[in-house]
């Protein structure tokens, strides 16, 4: 088990650095919790992310049955973790004993799976929809480890999965297009006539993109206002990462936004100093809930 929550951490910090960061505000038994869910997420993207994994209509049929058995591994893991590897005994003992709801977790896989066989969304709408199981509900799946104060805690942390996800798509443009997939609504691009495909700033590329983020930054706004139903640790741990993720929109802007030239990145010393406490204000709890 030590052996499995050590290789968490390193997958975590190594691929999640913003999680990494943000999860050091915990005490070891919550952040070990975190670095086990994110490396059960980061396996599975890992799975359908691989090269040529969807994009090759040869290899989908492939990527259909890794993604199938490892699924099934999990789900083995959670009933028996004492039976599997050491990532799995610590990912399965992580949903046990925080009592992460299997569901969450089913609309999870459901939601890696359509990365196999749809490549565009038409409406902001539908890609909602995916994002329901591939965002949200990993907000949902960290609420039992960060021990929220009172129900209402749980739309706010569905905002911040969705708000980490869209932020994710408008930094990864150029990378989703390797894989033959665009995350953008086809819609919006056909409103401002912008085409990513040309991996070209042009003043329509620049007004897409300064939609997509004023509606990332609503999604930032809404989950903010969740930080006041989570204890001390937990609110500046979620208030370290909000911060961090937020930032990279600015960064793209300061870009002018060009997302083809290379990765969006906050700096390390950035993401320490933030989670050092110092530049992170979280809301005072709300009335009834100190």
């Amino acid at each position: 088990m030590a052996e499995g929550r050590r290789e968490c951490a390193r997958v975590t910090r190594e691929f999640g650095t913003t999680y990494y960061w943000g999860a050091a505000l915990l005490p070891r038994a919550q952040r070990e919790q975190v670095f086990a869910t994110y490396t059960l997420c980061r396996m599975a993207d890992d799975i359908v992310d691989a090269p040529r994994a969807t994009s090759d209509a040869e290899r989908v049929p492939v990527t259909r049955a890794a993604l199938a058995a490892f699924r099934q591994q999990f789900v083995d893991a959670v009933a028996d973790p004492a039976s599997c590897e050491p990532v799995m005994a610590a990912i399965g003992t992580t949903v046990r004993d925080a009592g992460i709801d299997m569901e969450c977790l089913d609309r999870f896989f459901d939601a890696m799976s359509m990365d196999l066989d749809t490549e565009r969304y038409q409406t902001w709408d539908d890609l909602v929809g995916y994002m329901e199981g591939s965002a949200a509900v990993i907000g949902e799946t960290m609420l039992p480890v960060l021990r929220p104060t009172s129900p209402a805690a749980k739309h706010p942390a569905r905002q911040l999965g969705f708000a980490f996800q869209l932020t994710n798509f408008l930094r990864d443009v150029d990378e989703d297009l390797d894989r033959g997939r665009v995350y953008i609504p086809q819609e919006d691009l056909r409103r401002f006539g912008a085409d990513p495909a040309r991996r070209v700033v042009d003043d329509a590329w620049r007004a897409l993109m300064a939609f997509e983020m004023e509606r990332n930054r609503q999604l930032y706004r809404e989950a903010w206002e969740g930080l006041q139903y989570l204890p001390g640790a937990s609110a500046r741990c979620v208030g370290s990462a909000h911060r961090l993720y937020s930032e990279i929109l600015d960064r793209i802007e300061t870009n002018d936004y060009d997302v083809f030239a290379g990765r969006i990145r906050v700096p390390t010393w950035r993401k320490a100093l933030i989670a050092a406490g110092g530049l992170v204000h979280v809301p005072q709890p709300a009335a009834g809930l100190r």
